[in-house]
């Protein structure tokens, strides 16, 4: 019998590695987006401070062990066969869990996921144990489920919410008043004082509070003089005001990269400490389930009444789990667009938002205009002027540079970020309190980018729907977690072993699935040409740099129209509909490129302004096509979905000869926007009215079939629908070809941009 359990064991321990690496990949945001957004630091560099965080982290989290034992369930009330069903089931599902939200690239919380994993599989064991009783009810479900604690946990992970917001909001409006956005002219000494107030917070609840339960031998002593809290605040802040002044006046080094340094380091450190319970709790938990169960004599009916005791820590354990943290932040793709997606919605500038609005984000908007023009009425006006001068932003912000990869938010936001959650995080871990660190990190991150007015009229209601997705997957995250846990441990208890073997099959086929599944979607991206901003501020430069963007367009456009009729004549639905997200893809691309038409005629010169309109010209076009192939696309896999009738042989035959001739037009167009050699397109443009003959040619041949033979409806709609669609689509890549052509040899030929 015991064997069963070794074996157990084993897999536990499997699933812990692989919950390590699926875990860290979602919670790398936590620590790693600061940083990262405001390019303060290399990015090796920015690894190799958090990896020191995550090893010294894991060394403190010994502590916060003990809620996967006792934290949510009465231990005293299970036997050892029924705890570990819960534990078996909880770690199942926290794997394909936080896999499915690494494939979407959301951000999720793995404190909450663990927390109602097991709650769920708790309750599931406690209904079936008082199903098989006599004397219990629905009632008695009070006695297995640590009710207060649990509801303790929950209620501090959805307060930590609102906290953490407000927090950062209010601090970085302070920072921000005190340093404005031009903080690189500000007194140096206002950087000491917000240096010295930085440092000694992360000082204390960082290197003092995080690492208070890591055992570090000989430098334990350092912890006996800082039971005083005052006196170690106060002393602390002497020495790092006295500090921060130093580095400023006197070595002239940047104290706000410092502060970036230290709070990654600290915030890594905090996280690795708080979290590391989330992905091992679990399995040790088991491992302690086992050894006190073998040191009983492993009886049959044995109660797991010493779970909720003190238990030793097992320190190997955390090195190990570690030093997986470690790699798995080094090695895992899936982690940078985890990464992306917080930093995207913290930016302090507007541009192509990754979130549509929705109806409450409007509403919110609207009220919150209305309630911030209530504010300003009450405070005195020369207040408010104030205030807005030193929110002001610097030009520099309102620009787009030649570099795309620029900065999404300045050294003082990124600051601000990472003291707010390492000291709220810190705090949590000392009282060993779960606190969700994707929470806390998210939400000061969108409350210092409230305070720093990057949610301007122009992204709020993007900004504030992309906050509300990713709030909606948290609770999307607890729902599912109780419910798959709960689902589990049914399914393992009146199945056993065998269904714990067809159970982590199942979760080794979808996690392989999506680890494929991800790496060809790398792939993918990878040889997808992606549209390119056009930076120049002449005509001829216009035309070279947007050359290589209309030629991606072409390619993608032969490809989309062809494969969408390849489609249709086959019936092939997936085929359809992979192409229709192809298309609303590259008309994303295009909304992006003309969202940033207001910084390119920015950066303009008085002398060349007439290269906007030329650049305005070539947008508008490109946007034509996509709507045409948009139309195309959605009409053509609405007619397939609907199962109407299929093409009539006489219709395939004239789409073909259509297609061919479309391939070789764009084929020829994108080598000549490729080459550059735009002295070739008049070959083109004629070849483009033959077809545009083909196409009218067409048109008249189905109308006279529709009037003499009995031809369906819907086929005879979608069919002239394509034709004249298609028309359009050529007339709009002719008329590119045909500004490029005109322009080109006008702009060799006179020094002024026409």
């Amino acid at each position: 019998m015991g064997d069963i359990y070794i074996y157990m064991l084993m897999i536990l321990a499997g699933l812990a590695i692989t919950d390590l690496v699926v875990g860290v990949s979602n919670d790398a945001v936590n620590f790693l987006n600061s940083a990262i957004g405001s390019k303060a630091i290399s990015f090796k560099t920015i690894m190799i401070i958090a990896s020191l965080g995550i090893a010294l982290g894991a060394l403190s989290s010994s502590g916060m062990m003990e809620v996967a034992r006792k934290g949510i369930f009465n231990p005293d009330e299970f036997l050892f066969n029924e705890v570990m069903i819960i534990f078996m089931a909880v770690m199942i599902t926290d794997v394909l869990l936080l896999d499915f939200f690494n494939s979407m690239g959301l951000p999720t919380s793995t404190t909450v996921s663990i927390v109602f994993e097991l709650l769920g599989a708790a309750v599931c064991l406690s209904l079936l144990k008082i199903g098989e009783s006599e004397t219990e009810t629905f009632l008695d479900l009070g006695k297995y489920i640590a009710s207060d604690t649990a509801i303790e946990i929950v209620s501090g992970i959805l307060l930590s919410v609102v906290i953490a917001f407000t927090i950062g909001a209010l601090v970085q409006f302070l920072s921000r008043l005190m340093l404005t956005f031009n903080y690189r002219k500000r007194p140096a000494f206002l950087a000491g004082i917000f240096g010295g107030l930085s440092l000694t917070s992360l000082y204390y609840f960082i290197l003092v509070k995080g690492l208070k339960g890591a055992d570090l031998g000989a430098l334990n002593f350092i912890f006996e003089y800082t039971t005083d809290v005052y006196a170690t605040l106060g002393y602390g802040f002497l020495f790092w005001i006295v500090f921060s002044l130093v580095y400023v006046y006197v070595l002239k080094w940047d104290i706000y990269k410092l502060i970036i340094i230290l709070g990654t380091f600290g915030l890594a450190m905090a996280f690795a400490g708080n979290d590391l319970v989330n992905f091992i709790g679990v399995p040790i938990g088991a491992y302690d389930a086992y050894n006190v169960w073998m040191d009983a004599g492993a009886p049959a009916d044995f109660k797991m009444d010493a779970l909720a005791g003190k238990l030793p820590s097992q320190k190997w354990l955390l090195l190990i789990a570690g030093v997986v943290m470690v790699l798995t932040l080094w090695f895992s793709s899936k982690a940078q667009a985890v990464v992306k997606t917080s930093v995207d919605l913290a930016r302090q500038d507007s541009g192509t938002e990754r979130f549509q609005s929705n109806a409450i984000s409007r509403y919110l908007v609207r009220y919150s205009i209305m309630l911030s023009e209530g504010v300003q009425r009450v405070i005195p006006t020369k207040t408010m002027s104030y205030i807005s001068q030193r929110f002001e932003k610097t030009p520099a912000l309102a620009l787009v540079p030649k570099n795309a990869d620029r900065p999404a938010f300045d050294y003082v936001r990124a600051s601000v970020n990472l003291m707010v959650a390492s000291v709220l995080i810190s705090v949590a871990t000392s009282y060993k309190l779960p606190l969700s660190t994707t929470y806390v990190t998210f939400m000061v991150a969108m409350g210092t980018s409230l305070a720093d007015r990057a949610w301007g009229t122009e992204s709020a209601v993007y900004r504030i729907a992309g906050v509300l997705n990713v709030i909606g997957g948290w609770f999307f995250t607890a729902f599912s977690a109780f419910t798959a846990a709960a689902l589990f441990a049914y399914i393992i208890y009146w199945g056993g072993f065998y269904a714990i073997i067809a159970l982590v099959a199942l979760a080794i086929i979808l996690i392989t699935r999506s680890f494929i599944m991800h790496k060809k979607s790398q792939v993918k991206q990878k040889e997808t040409d992606e549209l390119k901003k056009a930076e120049s501020n002449t005509i001829q430069g216009i035309i070279e740099e947007s050359s290589d963007t209309v030629s991606t367009v072409f390619k993608r456009a032969k490809d989309m129209y062809g494969n969408t009729l390849e489609g249709l004549i086959k019936q092939d639905l997936s085929s359809l509909k992979a192409g229709r997200k192809a298309t609303k893809k590259l008309s994303v691309e295009i909304d992006g490129l003309r969202n940033n038409i207001y910084f390119f005629i920015k950066n303009l010169d008085e002398q060349t302004i007439g290269a906007s309109k030329f650049y305005i010209d070539v947008l508008g076009h490109m946007q034509d096509i996509s709507q045409s192939l948009e139309y195309i696309s959605r009409s053509s896999t609405d007619h397939i979905n609907n199962n109407h009738k299929s093409l009539k042989f006489n219709q395939i035959k004239d789409l073909k000869e259509i297609i061919e001739r479309i391939y070789k037009i764009f084929d020829q167009a994108q080598g000549i926007f490729k080459s550059k050699d735009f002295s070739a397109l008049e070959k083109i443009i004629q070849e483009k009215r033959e077809l545009l003959k083909l196409i009218d040619s067409k048109i008249e041949k189905q109308v006279k079939r529709t009037k003499d033979a009995d031809e369906s409806p819907k086929n005879t709609t979608l069919y002239f629908g394509l034709l004249l669609e298609t028309r359009d689509l050529m007339n709009t890549t002719i008329q590119v070809a045909e500004q490029y052509y005109i322009e080109h040899d006008a702009s060799r030929f006179s020094k002024e941009p026409v």
